[in-house]
């Protein structure tokens, strides 16, 4: 498309002075929008003007059309609008593939480079700040975005996670009056140095999850005992008439668990260190560290055989069946299928290779405890999204064992304290479950002083990090779009400039 300015003057751009005295014309090609699919290019007849203020800088001056063009570019300012669009949701290859197909002629650089060359959102003053980490480079690097609680909409993005770094932000800015954050020290001093008067909040949904790792590791520690409950209950007639016990062969992942219990407990004796044992043994640090801590090794083959398995539901029929002879894996797959199995005929197999090759019979198995994932689930779920077969177990468990009962009605209180903002009752609380013999539960309660104030406002106020744990999830899914492989700038602009 040929074009030229109807104007007769134009305005310096510097001084805002008109002038009709040309200089000169030229012809500016300009990239458009595209036209039905098909490339559009505007061929556009500019002029040169001299600048009539004496005192003005600029002595020439090339005119502009608002809207249209801007100083140096080659696109118009549709089609640049139009390609920040794409890049912005898109990025770099994907969006250049897009472009390409609404015809619009821009490469995966051009992109990235209108995005990096966009200007920050104006920045305005906060009240309710909201601050948490995420992973730039899992376990080697990590960042930390702001949220405005009150709009809801990404502040800024920093490199580091230290309370150093977030104090030095906060400094430069405007002081928010309420700063939302985890339970992390680094927040918590940060939060300190920068903006000294701020009300700190600790975050309900960090208190909840990790008053729900307490209460798995109690309830790992209790099922043992509601196992044994469960072992003495009467049992069926056919399974009180089974055969004596003949022991099964111990799997190899118990019997390397007993080897290298012994092995680390032995060399901790010798004095040598955890990593030092670690590399002696060639074991994991972490898994030095869990046989170092436990003080039988029971306790950490009974928490790794705490599994469920699809075919907990069928242990005691497939036990009565091989004891009516019935040896078939095929057999007894098609047998189970009906009573609700899904699995494969591979798993059934792998099980019976448990049994011995003789005709000796197998007991019957005793009824098989929940999984200490679902008796957590249980206990940490509100009861009224529990099904009514959730229910009754919840119900039934207590009255087995005591320590459950007692850890079902501390979580309850907690809840409705957070629920209902009774953040008031927090100190009486502390003072019960400290003293109660659940030992992560008391220890996690305790914990709890150390931060008081600020977990105290966090079951007090209304305020709360769920709007920055959603953006953190966004800010994931801009990672991966990119494979990773982003800079922090491009991820920040991206992140603060993306519509939702």
């Amino acid at each position: 498309m040929e074009a030229a300015v109807a104007a007769s003057t134009g305005r310096c751009p510097r001084c805002e002075t008109d002038s009709a005295r040309v200089h000169s014309r030229y012809r500016r090609n300009l990239a458009d929008a595209a036209v039905t699919g098909r490339v559009m290019t505007l061929r556009l007849v500019v002029r040169r003007f001299f600048c009539l203020n004496i005192d003005c800088t600029a002595r020439t001056f090339v005119e502009q059309v608002e809207g249209l063009t801007t100083k140096w570019s080659r696109r118009t300012d549709q089609s640049r609008s139009i390609l920040v669009s794409i890049g912005l949701a898109l990025a770099g290859r994907a969006g250049a593939r897009v472009a390409h197909r609404l015809g619009l002629s821009a490469g995966r650089d051009t992109l990235l480079r209108l995005i990096r060359g966009l200007p920050d959102p104006p920045t305005t003053r906060i009240s309710v700040l909201g601050v948490d980490d995420f992973a730039v480079r899992r376990g080697h690097r990590y960042g930390t975005v702001m949220i405005d609680i009150e709009t809801r909409r990404p502040v800024d993005l920093i490199d580091g996670r230290d309370g150093a770094t977030l104090g030095h932000w906060l400094r430069a800015r405007p002081r928010p009056q309420i700063i939302c954050r985890d339970r992390a020290g680094g927040y918590a001093e940060g939060a300190r140095q920068g903006a000294p008067d701020a009300l700190q909040v600790a975050d309900r949904f960090h208190l909840w999850q990790n008053l729900g790792q307490a209460v798995e590791k109690d309830v790992s520690a209790a099922r043992r005992d509601l196992a044994a409950a469960m072992a003495v209950q009467p049992q069926s007639p056919r399974a009180s008439q089974s055969p004596p016990v003949v022991n099964h062969h111990e799997l190899r992942v118990v019997t390397r668990t007993r080897r290298d219990y012994a092995a680390v407990q032995r060399l901790l004796q010798q004095g040598l260190s955890k990593a030092a044992i670690s590399r002696e043994l060639g074991l994991h640090p972490a898994t030095v560290r869990k046989f170092a801590h436990s003080p039988t090794v029971d306790n950490v083959i009974a928490k790794n055989q705490q599994r469920s398995s699809i075919l907990d539901d069928h242990y005691e029929y497939l036990h009565q069946r091989w004891n009516d002879g019935v040896r078939n894996g095929a057999e007894l797959t098609r047998e189970i299928i009906p009573r609700g199995y899904s699995g494969t005929e591979q798993q059934v197999q792998r099980y019976l290779r448990r049994f011995p090759t003789s005709t000796s019979q197998v007991t019957v198995p005793p009824p098989r405890p929940p999984s200490v994932r679902d008796i957590t689930r249980w206990i940490m779920t509100d009861p009224a999204n529990l099904d009514q077969k959730d229910t009754t177990s919840l119900a039934t468990i207590p009255k087995t064992n005591e320590d459950l009962r007692r850890l079902t009605l501390h979580v309850n209180d907690f809840a409705v304290m957070m629920t209902r903002l009774q953040g008031q009752q927090l100190d009486s609380w502390i003072d019960i479950v400290a003293n109660d013999s659940l030992t992560a539960t008391a220890s996690f309660a305790r914990n709890l002083r150390r931060d008081i104030d600020a977990v105290r406002n966090g079951l007090t106020l209304p305020y709360s990090s769920g709007v920055v744990e959603g953006h953190i999830n966004r800010i994931k899914m801009l990672k991966r779009q990119m494979f990773g492989r982003a800079n922090l700038d491009l991820l920040r602009k991206r992140t603060l400039l993306q519509q939702n």
